[in-house]
């Protein structure tokens, strides 16, 4: 059990800011096994989120609130996967080889393709959760948050790590992942949307799962396998189909 939550709380100071115990650490081992619990970190940064809007609330608009709580969510996770996004972007649209796109996305300058991806990205993440019911805002949140880690979990799965450098920091986590992992990170992930009144609400997994399938298909093209920027790309994106598709499921279903 304490093995376990070693594992767990190493996702946790791998992947946000949260203060873990100081016999918690980057071990490749617990690191290597950390990936079935992605959605449960993504879970617990959800639940941050829909707090900081919760209390905003009563204080400010629901937009100012919203505004906080994504903000909220970049803090705690230190921007880790908008990074990942920003990159795949910068890599993707400015480089012509598999070279040259890893060069791009490991520099930390953040170029035009990514700065453009990753306005319009939370642009459209705060427009869309804006179209949600103000009291279903909280739980969107944290399902959105907990599922979209569980699809980037898949391209680890199904996509194999292309970096050859050692010194990669996200390499432990970005390979060998098991489908018992995968199973455990599917359950998680999946649990919020029991909390929905209507099951039409898990058919979102499918545009998620398509947005996955569709950046896969590129990192398979151009990359030959993923890197933890793709990993984040794919959090990002299914992250923002997930709330375009709870929109559209209200308004016509």
């Amino acid at each position: 059990m304490k093995k376990e939550l070693q594992v767990f709380l190493t996702a946790i100071m791998f992947f946000t800011r949260i203060p873990c115990p100081k016999w918690v650490d980057h071990k490749p081992e617990y690191l290597r096994k950390s990936a079935k619990y992605f959605s449960l970190v993504g879970i617990v940064v959800g639940c941050i989120g829909a707090f900081v809007f919760f209390c905003s609330s009563f204080i400010f608009s629901s937009e100012i609130a919203l505004m906080l709580s994504i903000f909220s969510t970049i803090y705690v996770t230190g921007a880790f996967h908008e990074d990942g996004f920003a990159d795949v972007c910068d890599g993707l649209g400015g480089g012509w080889t598999k070279e040259k796109i890893l060069l791009i996305m490991k520099d930390s300058r953040l170029g035009t393709y990514g700065t453009v991806g990753l306005l319009l990205l939370l642009a459209i993440k705060f427009s869309a959760l804006r179209e949600v019911p103000t009291h279903y805002i909280p739980l969107a949140l944290i399902a959105g948050h907990g599922l979209s880690r569980f699809i980037a979990t898949t391209l680890l799965y199904t996509h194999p790590y292309v970096r050859d450098t050692e010194d990669s920091k996200a390499k432990p986590a970005a390979k060998d992942v098991t489908i018992g992992m995968l199973a455990v990170s599917a359950i998680i992930g999946i649990s919020p949307l029991f909390f929905f009144k209507t099951p039409y609400v898990f058919l979102t997994i499918i545009p998620m799962y398509l947005a996955k399938a569709y950046l896969g298909n590129k990192f398979k093209k151009w990359l030959g396998g993923q890197t933890g920027d793709c990993a984040g790309a794919v959090q990002q994106l299914s992250e923002v189909v997930f709330y375009l598709s709870i929109v559209a499921l209200w308004k016509f279903i």
